[in-house]
């Protein structure tokens, strides 16, 4: 009878203690914020909130990992945005690496419960064999810190365990809905805000004295070569116009894909589907890209074959498919009237731009320099570096080594070269390429199989748009710069599509085994 009673005393003397304890934690951070807002140092203010939203995050990840999935996205797209308000802090930008390691925890934690299901990719083998050479080239001779070639690693592989968690994350054709709408709400917003900076200009969404590194990225105006006019490159919510516009790409390729999903399933959110391809679209053109402009008509061409070609044509539903295309036109062209009636000079300026520097009769028309030439160029250009046979170390030509040089004071022993291929033999010599290309054909030919496999059904199209985005980003555009590779949106993206890829046979069978169930259920 004794032990109970002195656990008990000591249990209610430590209560009042730990109020106590939390009482005075709240007064010294109340305390702490009311000396911020005196000082008018509001910076201060914001890092608290977001030391705040973070800790949430973690709670939220740890409690449920495909809930918490959700919050590192939303962190992933939008840290830019603080970045640019809060002088470019490194902290902020390492803190998505800090919230997916909080899934990966608890991811594992799921596999070891047996909770979640896992698979074995059929590319993981050269996969793996690029990753382990990536690791040897950590400590190439000519690699000048050890630095250098652990952001390499981050850069190429980090990212790469989402493809389980895409796998695990999609147990129904709920979840699937659940996880396109959630993007196609967060593109909306970010796409809106860019249309809105792309007509008010760099002032709106930037810091009144951006950061220095930042300054020339968030400040970027193209000049029409003929008819002289500005066209203001927005960054939205990202840091770069160049990040904004691959994002819109993508996020482009996925509303098309789920439009095309829906006009074969179901009609519950087919609107919202169609708004979200409307202001996608309008954002692209907005862009100024060039590039993003070209890969949206591209993908257009390609996905409405390939739709065509994936078609249920035995259930007589084709005559949707076409529906689909004429609709998305149809959307888009809506779209860009009413932009035109309201805002005229900011579309027509972009317009112009397009014209004069893509058509093949300008005069000072560039596509084919911009997409043969200069990337060929540069490609040639990595065999000049002396050690193009076993390259200089991973990490070495990549994205981020300006910050490496800042914080740090490391300078890489190269310089680099403006082409994915090139970069890849620079970092990793002619082997690394040859490996690379290796692992991508095999991703994308596992992922074709089971596009193939799903060819006639309503999954058809979302299967063949991850399979697409896929492919253009790991050959074209990682061909045209490793960055785009590098690009974290782009990465974590492509992995955890890729994971949901390979999961969409079996929501389709389990979709087809319900729907038999129900219907024998309904004939008895």
């Amino acid at each position: 009878m004794r032990i109970p009673g002195v656990l008990s005393y000591s249990h209610n003397r430590r209560g009042p203690l730990v109020a106590l304890a939390f009482a005075t934690l709240v007064f010294l951070s109340a305390y702490k914020v009311a000396m911020y807002i005196v000082s008018g140092e509001t910076a201060n203010l914001i890092y608290i909130g977001m030391t705040v939203v973070v800790l949430a995050i973690v709670v939220a990840i740890l409690n449920n990992w495909r809930n918490g999935l959700y919050l590192f996205l939303g962190w992933l797209l939008f840290e830019d945005l603080a970045r640019k308000y809060l002088g470019n802090n490194m902290a902020i930008y390492f803190g998505k690496d800090f919230l997916v390691a909080v899934v990966y925890i608890a991811f594992i934690a799921a596999i070891r419960r047996k909770e979640v299901p896992t698979f074995r990719p059929r590319f993981l083998l050269p996969l793996v064999i690029f990753m382990w050479f990536g690791v040897l080239q950590v400590f190439n001779p000519a690699s000048t810190n050890l630095a250098i070639g652990a952001l390499g690693l981050k850069l190429y592989f980090y990212y790469v365990p989402l493809v389980f968690i895409g796998y695990a994350l999609v147990d129904s054709e709920k979840d699937l809905r659940r996880f396109f709408i959630v993007n196609m709400v967060l593109a909306i917003v970010i796409c809106g805000l860019g249309i809105v900076q792309s007509i008010l200009g760099h002032s709106f969404l930037n810091p009144a004295t951006p950061p220095e590194d930042l300054k020339e990225l968030s400040t970027l105006y193209r000049l029409a070569p003929i008819s002289g006019v500005l066209v203001y490159r927005p960054t939205s919510v990202f840091v770069s116009d160049g990040r904004f516009a691959s994002y819109a790409v993508m996020a482009w390729i996925l509303a098309v894909g789920f439009v095309g999903f829906l006009l074969l399933r179901s009609r519950r959110g087919r609107t919202f589907a169609y708004l979200a391809l409307a202001i996608i679209s309008v954002g692209i053109v907005m862009t100024g890209s060039r590039g993003a402009f070209v890969w949206m008509g591209l993908s257009l061409l390609i996905c409405g074959a390939a739709f065509l070609w994936g078609a249920p044509w035995r259930q007589g539903k084709a005559l949707r498919v076409v529906r689909a295309l004429r609709r998305t036109l149809v959307v888009a062209g809506l779209a860009l009237l009413l932009l035109l009636a309201a805002y005229p000079e900011a579309l027509t300026s972009r317009l112009a731009f397009y014209s004069e520097t893509l058509s093949l009769d300008s005069p000072a028309g560039e596509l084919t320099y911009r997409a043969r030439d200069y990337p060929m160029q540069n490609f040639l250009l990595a065999f000049e570096y002396p050690r193009w046979p076993y390259g200089y170390g991973i990490g070495t030509a990549s994205l981020g080594m300006q910050y490496m040089a800042r914080i740090l004071k490391i300078k890489s022993p190269v310089a680099g070269v403006e082409n994915g291929y090139g970069s890849l033999i620079v970092e990793l010599g002619i082997l690394g390429l040859v490996l690379w290309i290796v692992w991508t054909v095999a991703l994308v030919l596992a992922s074709w199989k089971v596009v193939k496999r799903l060819r006639g059904s309503p999954w058809f199209p979302l299967a063949f748009a991850v399979a697409w985005f896929a492919f253009l980003l790991l050959f074209p555009l990682t061909y045209g710069g490793i960055v785009q590779y590098q690009n974290y949106v782009l990465n974590a993206y492509l992995w955890l599509l890729v994971g949901i890829l390979f999961r969409l046979p079996y929501i389709a069978q389990s979709a087809l085994n319900a729907a038999t169930e129900q219907t024998a259920v309904g004939t008895r």
